[in-house]
């Protein structure tokens, strides 16, 4: 198909990619110093000509194009208009222009063509529409987490929209793109994220997820207020949140490690295929998940989960690459979990309780296929003591030739303001092995060992085998 440039008005592209905004809660990432108004012109001409240019991948095997990823990253962590400026122009030589759709997309041919990287342009312009006239919260309720849009009647199951499945799929990226969009209040950014996720492929989701919760108007609204404080400038700070161990996120893991079905020598078959994984088992992934319990009726409630995924992708991307004989290696895919988990403080509160659950729980599922898919044979021995160079971490990422660098160490960064206090002993109880001697360093620790390993190297695609 033909190449296309597609043309904006100036109004139009200001209005996608405005200046970022403050972040939406006290749990989302901070702002380093530095910006100026040099950078913030070059950032917002980076996103537009991105977005005019580019194709959202940047080949036909559907590798993603991380431009906008790594210049909001840098953008958020001081770096000056020149570097991003630089950065923006060594990713752009390896991208590909969209090409021009068959036709357009609409309400009556939506389903037909997900998946198809041809229709990229068309969905973005469906719901460029879609965002201004219902904004963020209704868009992602109806085109995420509604069954209209998950499951329809009639259709076989190769052939259902799925569209969470889609919105975590691709290693996460659709909820990486939206949760930029929803960090720094650019709608460019959500338009692009949901036309992305329309062109990721199906993976397994249960359907009854999306049936109705039988709560009433009324306790819905209650319920969320008393136990969703993302919302409010006045979070409840992580320190003042009482942790359960009670099914908590490790106790899963440890569980899964018990499991028969997940030995090294029955799950050896899907080192790396994650869609045999799921496709296989992930009816018994989706039973381990359902075992984490949410109750969001409990105060702070949202916040504990949210802070037990941020946890449990680091244990499996820290912890889960090392080996004593080996050392550390920083795993591609195991990367992706921190640097989307990055985002969950800054989606979550513009859905609605039921939703948050959801999207809780199916990041948690999906967390966990990633784990076995790569192995899941780590263990908690972890032992390191080093003075506090987190600057020097942070300067080091943002020069980084490599694009994912800035966002991951940007994660831990933020991981380790927000939970570095929590005293050892913070996995105690849960079951899983070693986790007992876990405290707050471990994210400076595994931002250390990211360092080191990627000093003169790139993220693993190997796995665990």
């Amino acid at each position: 198909m033909a190449a296309v440039q597609q043309t904006y008005t100036g109004s139009e592209l200001d209005t996608l990619f405005p200046s970022p905004s403050s972040p939406p809660n006290v749990l989302a990432p901070s702002r380093y110093p530095g910006t100026s108004p040099e950078t913030i012109a070059t950032l917002t001409h980076v996103l537009k000509d991105n977005h005019t240019r580019y194709h959202i991948f940047f080949n036909n095997q559907g590798f993603h194009n991380h431009i906008t990823h790594r210049a909001l990253a840098l953008y958020a962590m001081g770096a000056s208009g020149s570097l991003i400026e630089q950065f923006y122009k060594k990713d752009g030589a390896i991208q590909r222009p969209p090409v021009e759709p068959p036709n357009a997309i609409t309400e009556d041919n939506f389903c037909e063509h997900l998946g198809d990287e041809n229709f990229y342009t068309a969905y973005r312009t469906f719901f460029g529409k879609v965002f201004e006239e219902k904004g963020l919260s209704a868009t992602l309720e109806e085109y995420i987490f509604s069954k209209k849009y998950n499951f329809i009647e009639g259709r076989d199951a190769s052939a259902q929209p799925v569209m969470l499945a889609r919105f975590l799929g691709g290693v996460f990226h659709g909820l990486i793109h939206v949760g930029y969009g929803a960090e720094m209040g650019i709608p460019g950014m959500v338009v692009e994220g949901l036309a992305l996720t329309s062109m990721h492929g199906y993976d397994f989701l249960p359907s009854y997820l999306f049936e109705p919760s039988g709560t009433t108007a009324v306790e819905e609204a209650t319920t969320r207020l008393a136990s969703l404080f993302l919302n409010t400038k006045t979070s409840i700070a992580p320190s003042q949140i009482e942790q359960h161990t009670k099914n908590h996120a490790f106790s899963i893991l440890a569980k899964i490690k018990q499991d028969s079905k997940f030995a090294p020598k029955e799950i050896k078959k899907y080192l790396k295929n994650f869609g045999g994984l799921m496709s296989d088992h992930g009816d018994t992934i989706w039973r381990y998940a359902e075992q984490w319990t949410i109750d969001p009726s409990q105060p702070g409630e949202i916040e504990r989960k949210m802070e037990e995924c941020i946890w449990t992708c680091t244990v499996v991307y820290g912890i889960g690459g090392w080996n004593k004989d080996k050392g550390f290696t920083a795993d591609f895919f195991y990367m992706h979990l921190v640097t989307s988990s990055l985002f969950l403080p800054s989606v979550l509160p513009y859905l609605s309780q039921k939703s948050q659950v959801i999207l809780l729980r199916a990041y948690f599922a999906w967390t966990l296929a990633w784990w076995i898919t790569f192995g899941a044979n780590s263990h908690l021995s972890l032992e390191a003591k080093v003075p506090n160079p987190f600057l020097d971490i942070v300067q080091s990422a943002i020069v980084h030739p490599n694009d994912h660098m800035s966002k991951i160490q940007r994660a831990f960064a933020h991981f380790s303001a927000t939970y570095g206090a929590r005293p050892k002993g913070y996995g105690k109880d849960t079951g899983l092995e070693g986790a007992e001697a876990l405290d707050g360093s471990l994210f400076f620790l595994v931002a250390k060992l990211t360092d080191e390993y990627m000093d003169g190297s790139t993220f693993s695609l190997a796995g665990f085998p």
